[in-house]
């Protein structure tokens, strides 16, 4: 039954074509209301209207605006942090919430960090350990974020792989820059290898043609913050990348009309 779950809900991320356009909302419960997330509720609205396939954010705000997400967008929850703007990022990380609190609040799926070349590395494997354990009893999908000190393909290849071997779903991790590069990270990971956003790009253009050449290499999907939210319009820029994503439309297609 376990089994049946979790297919079940990453049916709920993914889309048949085995790959999820998934919006990060979790940099609040570090950074509090930075630009963008002032408003979640309108934030929530703009992105599932671009076509967003599932939301990853923080427990508070699956709590308050689940009336928004429920039926229309997917939700995953981030279980470990104890960090904020104020602190050492890569000091300190605890597990916050457990996999059940996940499913009581209706989650479809979870995320833990694996943090890699930092003094929180042993504790921060050992939650992803744990929660992947967590995640077999109860059905439910576990994406590991693994960040290592840089992001060479080498050192993304062995962060990708590390977290697929520790158990997770599904891995989040930097965009080596280039197809060529990218498809050494793919090639070696046996699951499903996503990316994050990384700091704000300069245009439209060339978030879409980085989730283009993700694609090209292989990999099946983004996890995308501040490039979607901090967007002049979030809503087009989504939609554009639905297009390549899910609709097979050519960079120059998906861009056209982005404001600039």
């Amino acid at each position: 039954m376990t089994e049946a779950g979790k297919r079940l809900r990453l049916g709920k991320i993914f889309r048949r074509d085995g790959r999820a356009l998934i919006i990060a909302m979790d940099h609040a419960g570090e950074g509090g209301p930075v630009p963008g997330l002032e408003n979640p509720r309108e934030t929530i609205r703009k992105v599932i209207e671009g076509g967003a396939d599932a939301i990853m954010t923080n427990f508070g705000v699956i709590r308050e605006f689940h009336d928004l997400m429920e039926g229309r967008v997917a939700t995953l929850l981030r279980l470990d942090g104890g960090i904020s703007k104020f602190g050492q990022f890569g000091a300190k990380i605890n597990q916050l919430y457990t996999v059940e609190d996940a499913v009581k609040i209706g989650a479809d799926g979870v995320i833990v960090y694996g943090l890699l070349g930092v003094p929180c590395e042993i504790d921060s494997l050992t939650i992803l350990a744990k929660v992947a354990e967590e995640c077999e009893e109860w059905g439910m999908p576990l994406a590991a974020e693994v960040l290592p000190p840089s992001s060479t393909a080498e050192n993304v290849a062995v962060a990708a792989r590390i977290g697929s071997e520790y158990g997770a779903d599904m891995i989040k991790t930097y965009y080596t820059g280039s197809p060529e590069s990218f498809k050494e990270v793919t090639g070696t990971c046996p699951i499903p290898v996503l990316i994050a956003g990384g700091p704000k790009m300069a245009t439209g253009r060339d978030i879409v043609q980085t989730v283009k050449g993700m694609l090209d290499a292989g990999g099946k999907g983004v996890f995308f913050g501040r490039n979607t939210w901090q967007y002049k319009d979030p809503t087009a820029i989504v939609r554009a990348i639905h297009m390549v994503m899910h609709e097979g439309a050519t960079v120059d297609e998906a861009v056209k009309g982005l404001p600039e």
